[in-house]
């Protein structure tokens, strides 16, 4: 395992500590999230936007879900394909039924339309000032990131508790940087150009 591998998984150990005690300190944030969201506005009419199905103590985006398919928008839930893989994204709408897709979460099944998506809303251990968020380990969003980013403007923003921000994410070559991030407190943006 190499240095950045451990220094990783010792903030990832660190920050789902942090991430477990935020969420029992506000359960409405998911709300409050949706809410920044819908105001802010930071997109087009009638986009693909792809946001996660909560997991443990995630912070839960289901609000910010609904309220974007009300406002038109085409919602669709991240696939995974295998370890390596990046993911796909499959079509949602309020009363599909899902699947279960390992790891405790849920995912649309197979007969739903694939769509790649304008603007990506994904979970995230950490983020930092810099744009860049610790994921779990994976690297499934960067992958997808990566190939997205190579043929179509993809914008991407984390989703989380604000008390998960820290002074700097461990990061690699391959971590692919965020756009912003959207917490209970408001929406935070990044310039990487």
């Amino acid at each position: 395992m190499s240095n950045i591998d451990e220094q990783k998984k010792s903030q990832r150990k660190l920050a789902k500590q942090n991430r477990a005690l935020a969420f029992k300190q506000d359960p409405q944030a998911g709300q409050k999230v949706c809410d920044a969201w819908c105001q802010h506005k930071p997109y087009e009419q009638q986009q693909i936007i792809s946001v996660y199905w909560p997991l443990g103590d995630e912070l839960d985006p289901l609000p910010l879900l609904m309220g974007l398919h009300k406002l038109g928008h085409q919602m669709v839930l991240p696939v995974m394909l295998g370890a390596a893989k990046p993911l796909m994204f499959r079509s949602w709408a309020p009363g599909d039924s899902l699947q279960d897709a390992g790891f405790g979460t849920r995912e649309p099944s197979a007969d739903k339309t694939t769509y790649e998506p304008d603007i990506i809303l994904a979970p995230l251990l950490a983020f930092d000032q810099h744009g860049f968020r610790l994921g779990y380990g994976g690297g499934f969003y960067d992958r997808t990131l990566e190939r997205l980013r190579q043929h179509k403007q993809v914008s991407v923003y984390g989703i989380a508790y604000a008390a998960q921000e820290v002074d700097q994410v461990v990061r690699g070559q391959y971590d692919q940087p965020l756009d912003g991030i959207v917490t209970q407190q408001g929406i935070m943006t990044f310039d990487h150009s």
